[in-house]
């Protein structure tokens, strides 16, 4: 339950999200004219039409079609389970930097600890069939930066989104933690193969949506997800990118809102590359650690802890062994094929052969589709 909110001020708030026919812009502009939702059902349908059309402010006077008094049920109902609560555009908890958006969204479900909406946030965005070396990226990023006290925000999404939750919630309980925007009603999780990452952050972190229970995943949804993603946050990071995709969408809304725009650079032949690159020319800030971030944004208060380039980690390169290093060093950080590994590294075929699959086992070496091999 709202912990401050009354059950009869509460339904009040549910209704007027839920009114049919009555879009946000309209319902912000009512509670700006006329005061609190209880307030603006209270009025006679006469005062009400001076701010909406005649039906609409009938239909505002009337009692709630069976439909929305069901919903308002239900919501009641889920409010009442532990760790579950609604957060109003009144609340003196909702996020300042969503206020600062120009459509903040009537209300938030939130299930998790709402603390953690009070913390320095930072979005980590990217593509969903990420690149191994992204979503090594992704995880890393987001655990140091949560080491260090800032809360990831991200959209639940596969690939970069999921890497970027994960990385947070090895922070562990002293970390920042991590906020999962949904683009479904808050009892949804999409897409349904991260159920379980969903139950964890509900746990350690917080799930929040904007969208009434029983929200079904739409696509028209995930844009207005995405301006959350980037309105919460003071800065958003793409890890990869395509040049047409929804992580170029949130650093655009991000920039617009006035927020940082961070990207990793990454080969030139990748098409996950071109996003970013499109972002740097664009004047993005360029990223190869944690540290670039922090120095821009500014210490959480925590200790820092650099993240080594692009993310990849100087405890596994110091696994390999001495023929192994050859073979790195001939891959360079691009994908490579067999014959073009051979003609660098002037290594026999089979012994080139077995230093690859020692790598690979050693995750330090990834086999791509196609023959091509590439670094971790």
């Amino acid at each position: 339950m709202h912990p401050t909110l009354s059950t009869d001020e509460l339904s009040a708030w549910i209704r007027l999200s839920l009114e049919p026919g009555l879009g946000p812009a309209q319902a912000r502009s009512l509670l700006a004219a006329i005061g609190l939702p209880q307030e603006i059902y209270a009025l006679p349908a006469a005062s009400l039409s001076k701010f909406v059309p005649h039906d609409m402010a009938r239909q505002l006077r009337n009692e709630a079609s069976d439909e929305t008094q069901q919903a308002i049920q239900n919501t009641l109902a889920w409010c009442q389970q532990p760790n579950h609560h609604i957060l109003t555009l009144a609340d003196s908890s909702y996020p300042p930097s969503l206020l600062d958006i120009h459509d903040p969204p009537l209300l938030l479900y939130i299930n998790g600890n709402p603390a953690h909406l009070g913390k320095p946030i930072i979005s980590i965005v990217g593509a969903r069939n990420a690149s191994a070396g992204g979503v090594d990226n992704a995880s890393a990023f987001a655990r140091h930066l949560a080491e260090q006290g800032w809360c990831i925000a991200s959209g639940l999404a596969l690939g970069i989104d999921t890497a970027a939750h994960q990385g947070a919630l090895l922070a562990g309980p002293t970390g920042g933690g991590t906020i999962a925007i949904l683009g479904t009603g808050i009892d949804i999780v999409y897409p349904a193969r991260n159920l379980q990452l969903a139950h964890q952050i509900a746990q350690d972190g917080v799930l929040l949506s904007e969208f009434p229970l029983g929200t079904r995943a739409l696509p028209y949804q995930f844009p207005k997800r995405n301006r959350l993603v980037a309105g919460i946050a003071k800065g958003v990071l793409v890890v990869e990118a395509a040049r047409q995709s929804g992580s170029l969408i949130t650093a655009r809304l991000a920039s617009e809102m006035g927020r940082e725009v961070f990207a990793i650079p990454g080969s030139i032949h990748s098409p996950l590359s071109r996003g970013c690159h499109a972002l740097i020319r664009q004047g993005a800030k360029l990223v190869e650690s944690a540290e670039d971030i922090r120095e821009e944004l500014g210490s959480s208060g925590v200790a820092a802890a650099a993240v080594p380039a692009k993310g990849r980690s100087v405890r596994k390169i110091a696994k390999a062994s001495p023929a192994g290093y050859r073979v790195l060093d001939a891959l360079g950080y691009d994908p490579v094929n067999l014959d073009t590994l051979q003609e660098r590294s002037q290594i026999d075929m089979s012994e080139l052969i077995a230093n690859l699959l020692e790598l690979e086992l050693q995750d330090l070496v990834v086999r791509l589709d196609g023959g091509c091999f590439q670094r971790r």
